[in-house]
């Protein structure tokens, strides 16, 4: 997950609203969002390499989602697969807090990551570059592959766009899609300095990457209302067709 967007307890009819983008590369094998077999509660794509997910929510109401940390110059050889984090909270039981707080003691375990997970009650922030646990108050929140609001040009565009359209009181989900389908490169000067070559840099700097070999993969809205009624859409991109998909799935948390 590259860029994420949250509007959290800001609209009057829809608590939670999400749309995020997934970028990797073309090759890693994965599934498109579905309902886990051996986890029935579980909406969530699924990376086929490692076993985990980027983006995910429960039935329960359970709501997770990681980004990368990137600095080419602070990769680790043989470290865990960071999907893993958020089926460890979707699949977990404890509180929010408690499982942020059991975060802070597995930090090198992992490369660089930004976790954002939630149980409608509450929604938390934790970072291993920072070692920090944030319980996020009310309000809108963009999150690409540095820290929390970190203003990279596709943060600060999207943000604004992502503010606008989630004000009216009809959420229009084509609209959200709109957002995450921009494909403008940043300016050269405004460009972040990951230890990318500036090439590279300028290549992943859009909110929806095409590349050779990596782009984005997969788009997704999520809309929460009041009565705890979910609307979760997914377009996807067959890596072996090249063609986009969309998936629908609505239902009710318990």
């Amino acid at each position: 997950m590259c860029l994420l967007l949250i509007s959290y307890n800001m609209h009057p009819e829809y608590p939670l609203i999400v749309a995020a983008n997934r970028d990797e590369f073309y090759q890693r094998p994965a599934e498109k969002a579905h309902f886990w077999k051996d986890y029935p509660e579980l909406l969530a794509g699924r990376d086929l390499e490692a076993g985990g997910t980027w983006l995910g929510i429960t039935k329960t109401g359970r709501f997770a989602a990681v980004t990368n940390y990137r600095d080419m110059r602070l990769l680790k050889e043989n470290a865990i697969s960071r999907g893993e984090l958020v089926t460890d909270f979707l699949f977990s039981k404890l509180t929010p807090m408690k499982f942020g707080s059991n975060l802070t003691g597995t930090t090198e375990k992992y490369n660089g990551y930004n976790l954002l997970f939630s149980d409608i009650e509450t929604l938390y922030y934790f970072s291993n570059q920072t070692k920090k646990l944030i319980r996020l108050t009310e309000g809108v929140y963009g999150l690409s592959n540095h820290l929390l609001d970190t203003p990279w040009p596709k943060v600060i565009k999207s943000k604004e766009v992502f503010l606008e359209v989630t004000s009216d009181r009809n959420i229009e989900t084509d609209k959200l899609f709109h957002i995450l389908s921009d494909e403008k490169e940043a300016p050269e000067d405004q460009l972040p300095d990951t230890g990318l070559s500036p090439e590279l840099e300028k290549a992943v700097s859009p909110i929806f990457i095409k590349s050779d070999r990596y782009g984005t993969r997969s788009s997704t809205v999520i809309l929460m209302n009041s009565v705890n009624e979910v609307l979760f859409i997914e377009k996807s991109l067959d890596t072996q067709t090249k063609t986009w998909n969309e998936s629908r799935f609505e239902f009710k948390l318990y």
